[in-house]
């Protein structure tokens, strides 16, 4: 879809707040912004998925399903959206040969419109999400944070994960590792790390994978840019400034410490473009 430059990375001085809106600027300044999911085929669970785009009806569904999907605050962020139905996360699976009710288990870094909105299409899933983050979508103001939960389809099972009150001795206990004070070890192997990295959102996740040769590192919108991560942008704004710059200053330090990891930030059309189509 297309946003104003100044929502991903604020701009100074008193228009800020205006510039992160749009106000006042011409169409042809805005940027380009992917809306991206990620398939992860784990050699003994199967299929996972990380995060599920926009569903169908906000490429060719009347309006009221659009609007029923993305909520309020979804339709006012959403309405420059250029998409096709063959797009969505479940049509490109088909493409790859890969039936959408094989995917065993979706993790969502977060639950706004712009990632949620594709979980019907999923609904013999398990979904993975934070304990805050379910809290924060399901409670009240939950639409003036960007959550829709229309698209909470109650077919799906959720899963919440608390990384705070796990007993010590739990074997799904939240860990540090690195700079990360808080993770949980999805599987127990190390092949999939949940990292709580809020500040976005109230109970936003990283996801670190672990490959055959290197790791990958699904930030999420915990970055929506590289230029956030290493260039001194910041984003308009966050549910919680101080949670954004500590979760902000850990993935800072796994990208010193690891040198060779693949990180894919949240809506980055450059990064997105530069991308392989698949890693292994």
């Amino acid at each position: 879809m297309k946003g104003p430059i100044g929502w991903f990375h604020r701009a100074k001085g008193p228009t800020a707040t205006l510039k992160a809106l749009g106000i006042g600027v011409p169409a042809e300044q805005n940027i380009s912004v992917p809306i991206v999911a990620f398939l992860v085929e784990h050699p003994s669970v199967g299929l996972l998925l990380i995060d599920t785009g926009f569903h169908g009806s906000i490429a060719d569904g009347p309006g009221a399903e659009r609007s029923r999907n993305l909520g309020p605050v979804g339709r006012l962020m959403a309405r420059d959206v250029s998409m096709r139905p063959e797009q969505t996360v479940a049509a490109q699976l088909r493409a790859r040969g890969i039936d959408p009710a094989d995917v065993a288990v979706i993790v969502m870094t977060h639950l706004h419109f712009d990632h949620a909105s594709g979980l019907a299409d999923f609904p013999g899933a398990t979904v993975l999400v934070s304990e805050p983050e379910w809290q924060s979508a399901r409670g009240r103001g939950g639409v003036l944070r960007g959550y829709s939960t229309t698209q909470l389809d109650p077919r799906l099972s959720y899963r919440t994960l608390d990384f705070s009150t796990a007993p010590a001795r739990s074997s799904n206990a939240s860990k540090s590792r690195g700079a990360f004070a808080q993770t949980l070890d999805v599987f127990g192997d190390g092949s999939v790390t949940l990292a709580f990295t809020p500040g976005h959102s109230r109970g936003h996740l990283s996801v670190i994978l672990r490959l055959s040769s290197r790791e990958a590192l699904i930030a999420g919108d915990a970055i929506y840019t590289m230029a956030t991560l290493r260039d001194g942008e910041r984003p308009w704004r966050s549910e919680d400034a101080e949670a954004f710059e500590q979760s902000l200053s850990a993935l800072q330090a796994y990208d010193r410490e690891q040198p060779d990891a693949l990180i894919v930030p949240g809506h980055d059309m450059e990064h997105w473009r530069g991308l392989e189509e698949h890693y292994s």
